[in-house]
């Protein structure tokens, strides 16, 4: 409840540093997920200071606070020249927007497509199975069918002929990832984009995971294929500035390879008595704090800045897949491409679950991966410029977490757990049995410390009943505070 008198301003902030005391640790190199750390001095401080500027200043009309637009269009002009575009190059008109992340961006490029054609009932786009979920947001949110090109179990690409051959009289666009998020693999973006452009189908890159290092790897010696502008028929890219431009959450851009394709991203309504309302985003007040802070950042690290940041990246991914491939039992799900390290387990006697939870408990935060289709579980590692000083500490935690996985031997379910996760569907969980799930796998106020139950659980059921459990689930955990 909100305290009668107020709270002293010091007293509040205790109370925040101790509840993030709780938290994984969002420096120093031993978190693969979820967040993005250079390892640069100061910069932490000068993106807060960037954001404190502009925090109340609302982007809701350009009109009224240049200074927004002005840096807007710094950003959007940073990213589409690194990405191919810009002046003198294949795309010298790309425009774009700043949005609140990948998952926005993506939502919008896929109304851009369908906005331009009014004129179907029923529209569609063509996802590779490799896609990012939001990919299925937008569809859902926008009532757009989604046509999933399944991918190589070997490449873990989709071939370009399946592609072309999902494309219908309905598709409104056809999208590739520049790396993909579970694996970091690069689609075969020219090869999508070439059948895309000869139906006539917008072609989306999302470059949002780790796109803004690719150009630099390229010039480091790694050879990345064409993704970008540079190829002809790539209409849209989305790359996050919150990811591998180390800015603070939550910044993405979306491009467009010219105006008149954009055009149909606005919302406009002008038939009330209010305010006309003009949207190139789906907010409509956005704080200027996280434009600012990536504003900054982005000044502050420059060109080069970038270029020894990927070269630390790439670094730390080549030591780390090195630890993987000597460790008996581990396979690399793909030699990496970009900015990814993942792998899977070849021993039946080795959990990946359990590995997962032993890593956990040596200091090392990884994100693992279920099985989908012919993909077997997984463990996925997001490698940043901090992990490069530490990666001489993880093949010994590595090798020693293995053994200890293997001493505890693969997680059982009750059988007639197994059972319940391979029958039952979605509709036929009630409360009582949510409750009941939720109690045998020790989720009660919190996560439970060691996640491998959980995951065993999920990982056996089909997908609409992992989603349903997951969001019953976490449901339980966010429960308001009285």
């Amino acid at each position: 409840m909100i305290d009668e008198n107020g709270v002293p301003a010091e007293r509040v902030l205790d109370e925040i540093r101790q509840l993030r005391a709780q938290d994984r640790p969002v420096h120093g190199g031993r978190l693969f997920a979820y967040v993005y750390d250079p390892g640069v001095a100061g910069l932490d401080a000068l993106a807060g200071a960037a954001h404190a500027t502009s925090a109340h200043v609302n982007g809701l009309d350009p009109t009224a606070f240049p200074s927004l637009l002005a840096m807007e269009n710094w950003l959007v002009g940073a990213t589409g020249g690194l990405l191919g575009g810009g002046p003198g190059s294949a795309a010298p008109d790309v425009v774009g927007s700043v949005t609140s992340g990948g998952t926005e961006s993506l939502i919008l490029a896929v109304k851009a497509a369908r906005d331009a054609h009014p004129e179907l009932t029923a529209p569609r786009i063509v996802v590779p199975a490799s896609g990012h979920a939001a990919f299925a947001k937008a569809a859902h949110l926008l009532r757009v069918t989604l046509d999933t090109v399944g991918v190589d179990p070997a490449t873990l690409r989709p071939s370009v002929a399946d592609v072309a051959a999902a494309i219908r009289p309905e598709t409104v666009l056809v999208a590739c990832s520049a790396p993909s998020y579970a694996h970091g693999v690069i689609d075969p973006v020219a090869g999508i984009a070439e059948v895309a452009a000869a139906a006539g189908v917008r072609c989306h890159v999302d470059a949002c995971f780790g796109g803004w290092t690719l150009p630099y790897l390229r010039r480091l010696g790694v050879p990345v294929p064409p993704f970008d502008f540079t190829v002809d028929g790539v209409t849209s890219i989305s790359v996050d500035l919150h990811k591998y431009a180390y800015a603070p959450k939550g910044v993405s851009v979306l491009l467009h390879r010219d105006a008149t394709l954009r055009a149909p991203q606005y919302f406009a309504y002008a038939d009330w008595p209010g305010y006309t309302m003009v949207n190139p985003v789906l907010a409509s007040t956005r704080s200027g704090g996280p434009i600012a802070a990536a504003y900054a950042t982005l000044r502050h690290l420059g060109d080069d800045g970038y270029l020894r940041l990927a070269a630390a990246t790439r670094d730390a991914v080549d030591a780390l897949a090195t630890a993987v491939r000597g460790v008996d039992g581990l396979r690399l799900m793909a030699e990496p491409e970009s900015t990814v390290v993942c792998f899977t387990s070849t021993d039946p006697a080795l959990d990946l679950f359990v590995l997962v939870d032993e890593l956990t408990a040596r200091g090392w935060h990884t994100q693992p991966q279920l099985r989908y289709a012919d993909l077997p579980a997984s463990v996925h590692l997001t490698v940043t410029a901090s992990v490069a000083p530490r990666v001489a500490e993880f093949g010994p935690d590595l090798a020693a977490a293995v053994a200890a996985a293997r001493r505890a031997g693969p997680v059982e379910l009750p059988a007639e757990l197994l059972a319940l996760a391979g029958s039952l569907t979605p509709a036929a969980l009630t409360p009582e049995l949510i409750g009941g799930l939720a109690a045998g796998l020790g989720l009660g106020a919190g996560p439970p410390d060691r996640m491998a139950m959980v995951n065993t659980l999920l990982d056996a059921a089909p997908a609409a009943l992992r989603e349903r459990l997951l969001v019953e689930f976490v449901g339980l955990l966010q429960r308001p505070t009285w």
